[in-house]
């Protein structure tokens, strides 16, 4: 079993929140088996943050199951975000078993989120 490292915080509401922080060598990894989420966002950007608290809650309600749910700060990790033609932030991607499956850009509501990954399994 392969361990990453998770980013963990606690929030202002003193409450942990656990991901996955994807860098490109990470990443083949992460995503070759099972589902995935990935969020590529940035600290400065609106949307993003507002979107951070629902992949913070999908990281914790998923968390120990067969998917993964991560982040890629596109300041740092420009050239996973340049692999993917990543343009605009919010962007999620969707694996299923190291294959994109899924694109979708902008804050998106965690029932839309669930959904998704639901329909993946």
């Amino acid at each position: 079993m392969i361990l990453y490292n998770c980013h963990i915080l606690k929030n202002k509401e003193n409450k942990w929140e656990k991901y996955i922080e994807l860098t490109k060598r990470k990443y083949f990894d992460v995503t070759k088996e099972g589902v995935a989420l990935v969020d590529f966002w940035a600290p400065w950007c609106g949307p993003c943050r507002m979107l951070a608290p629902v992949i913070e809650e999908l990281a914790e309600d998923f968390e120990g199951k067969a998917r993964k749910v991560c982040k890629v700060n596109t300041d740092e990790v420009q050239d996973l975000a340049v692999e993917f033609g990543i343009r605009s932030i919010p962007t999620l991607l969707f694996f299923k078993n190291g294959e994109l499956v899924e694109q979708m850009v902008g804050a998106q509501s965690k029932q839309a989120l669930t959904d998704k990954l639901n329909s993946l399994l």
